[in-house]
């Protein structure tokens, strides 16, 4: 039950704070370690495919015994002085895991800029949170590009971590975040990462497997509470899910773009080359700024829903075992 505890008390205080700058984030920390040790294994491995592979490889499962042994470990001593110290130091970690609050605030910032009519402050704001290049899109793009990293990240921000939460308590979550940090930053098909992120690309894909899916169904569900195109929603998902080069991403965007009634997708430069997507949904009426709020208030119903949703089986399962 304190786990539970735990994750809720995080939960609202994500909402309610974010991520304060002048706090030291622990996901920053894995990012630090992934940087290092992609620098200090390149430098030892020897020409070729394979030792990229297992250097890869190496990464990974250094990334992964540290993400989950060190909240573990900490945890644990904290139980052996106080269960209710335990209790404050798991809530302040799946407090800094959680990044609802951060997510729509970051997107917000696009929004505002495109509302003052400036693109091109538009532009930067979104390159903050995409992976794609932004220098040459126009509004729409711009505001597609926002909309899809919320409705994506809506799975790999919230739920996700919350899912492995429910699972093993913030110890889990933090392994999942490792995972979703790695692919993150060298997890691309490019020249530079194409075999040495590849162990970290398909495990991100394998984590979010069943978080994503959930995700999708639930803010199906969302879509009907906030009074949008929940019928077109789970047309669009049912159709469109698979309409990504990842297996996960598109089963956000794909309700997103039907509960707005907008087409997401299409192709995109990333590092100056072009890369072919197909597209997500029904070009029925044209993108505007707004939809980037409407997405912010499917992410919030969705986090809310799927919170009260892993808490009810949680205390069902309890019951259960007892």
């Amino acid at each position: 039950m304190m786990t539970l505890g735990a994750i809720v008390a995080g939960f609202i205080l994500d909402l309610i704070f974010g991520d304060p700058h002048w706090l030291p984030h622990p996901i920053c920390l894995i990012g630090n370690l992934i940087g290092f040790l992609d620098k200090k294994l390149r430098r030892m491995l020897a020409p070729g495919e394979t030792a990229l592979l297992l250097g890869g490889a190496l990464m990974v499962i250094i990334v992964l015994v540290l993400a989950f042994a060190v909240p573990y470990a900490v945890l644990t001593l904290a139980e052996h002085v106080n269960p209710w110290l335990r209790f404050a130091l798991e809530t302040v970690m799946c407090y800094q895991i959680f990044a609802t609050k951060c997510l729509r605030d970051e997107s917000m910032k696009v929004y505002t800029a495109l509302k003052d009519n400036d693109l091109v402050d538009a532009r930067l704001k979104l390159s903050w949170i995409v992976g794609r290049d932004t220098k040459e899109l126009d509004a729409a793009e711009v505001t597609k590009g926002a909309v899809e990293t919320v409705a994506e990240n809506t799975a790999d921000g919230i739920i996700a971590p919350m899912f492995y939460m429910f699972i093993g308590g913030a110890p889990l979550a933090f392994l999942y975040k490792g995972i979703n940090t790695m692919d993150s930053m060298v997890g691309y098909k490019n020249d530079t990462y194409l075999y040495f992120g590849r162990c970290a690309a398909k495990l991100d894909d394998l984590a979010n497997l069943i978080p994503a899916r959930i995700t999708g169904l639930v803010m199906i569900v969302a879509s009907y509470f906030l009074n949008l195109d929940a019928k077109r929603a789970w047309k669009t998902f049912w159709r469109d899910r698979y309409h990504h080069l990842s297996p996960n991403s598109a089963m956000t965007e794909s309700v997103t773009a039907g509960a707005l009634n907008i087409q997401l997708g299409g192709d995109h430069f990333y590092f100056g080359k072009l890369v072919h997507k197909e597209t997500i949904g029904d070009d029925i009426r044209p993108v505007c700024p707004e939809d980037i709020v409407t997405t912010n208030n499917l992410l919030y119903m969705t986090a809310v829903l799927s919170l009260l949703l892993f808490s009810l089986i949680y205390l069902v399962n309890s019951l259960i075992l007892k």
